[in-house]
């Protein structure tokens, strides 16, 4: 009876192995886990600014966010590819990019669904959202359950004067979440015309025309190399023709 044993449970052992190995390869083969057609910015764009804010503690959660392993930022190739067209582009204008987020985790987007859902925790409201009840930051479509972001192709960024060695003034800060972000806010963003109305702003702010015409200036420079914009979102681009655009990635930010 003893010999039966060993070799039953060495067979056992073995298809255990071989169920394991197969859990694996499909894991491996999901293509939102694909990282393949994906390219670390900088090595694509090397005069790239990094200041990944997800990677750090400040941000509107107030937390590193899940996903964010390194402190680098990652692009479908295809997107890169006209990142870099934008970015030669600037340079001959006296500009750098600097990027904030590109592409985002699933786990990442998660992670902001969880903090939305707990509305005791305002720790970072005064610098992100003073004007906002984060009770209505599901309503409003700050915070949702799946993002552009997560498919590749979409980047937050704005410009960096290699003059004065300092971030162009837009005017507002990366992920302020109100209308004065929005790219209209106190002018046309259509035929770049500034008209100064600030109305919309719950406390009163405005931008001055230099500020609208460095927004606007990000902005012609994104679409001309094939990008489109957001509404709500000054510093947003996703790639007009996205290699993914069905697809939300699970795999970290790393580099590649």
């Amino acid at each position: 009876m003893k010999k039966l044993i060993v070799p039953i449970c060495a067979v056992l052992l073995t298809a255990l192995a071989i169920l394991l190995a197969v859990k694996l390869d499909k894991e491996e083969a999901a293509p939102e886990a694909d990282s393949s057609e994906f390219v670390t910015i900088t090595d694509a764009v090397p005069d790239a600014i990094l200041e990944i804010r997800y990677f750090s503690t400040y941000n509107f959660v107030g937390d590193r966010i899940d996903g964010y392993l390194e402190p680098t930022a990652l692009l479908t190739k295809r997107a890169a590819d006209s990142l870099r067209a934008v970015s030669d582009e600037l340079l001959t204008l006296g500009y750098r990019i600097k990027v904030f987020d590109a592409y985002r985790p699933q786990c990442a987007v998660d992670h902001f669904v969880r903090w939305a859902a707990d509305i005791s925790d305002t720790r970072m409201k005064s610098y992100f959202y003073p004007d906002l009840d984060k009770s209505v930051l599901f309503e409003q479509e700050y915070i949702m359950e799946k993002s552009g972001h997560t498919r590749g192709s979409t980047i937050d960024l704005t410009l960096f004067d290699m003059n004065s060695e300092m971030e162009v003034d837009m005017g507002g800060t990366f992920d302020w979440f109100g209308p004065e972000s929005h790219p209209d806010f106190c002018g046309n963003p259509d035929n770049g015309e500034f008209n100064g109305d600030g109305s919309v702003s719950p406390s009163g702010m405005t931008i001055t025309a230099e500020q609208f015409a460095n927004r606007m200036l990000l902005r012609n420079v994104m679409v001309k190399h094939g990008f489109k914009t957001l509404d709500s979102e000054w510093w947003h681009f996703t790639l007009k023709d996205e290699p993914f655009p069905d697809t939300y990635f699970t795999f970290p930010v790393k580099q590649l």
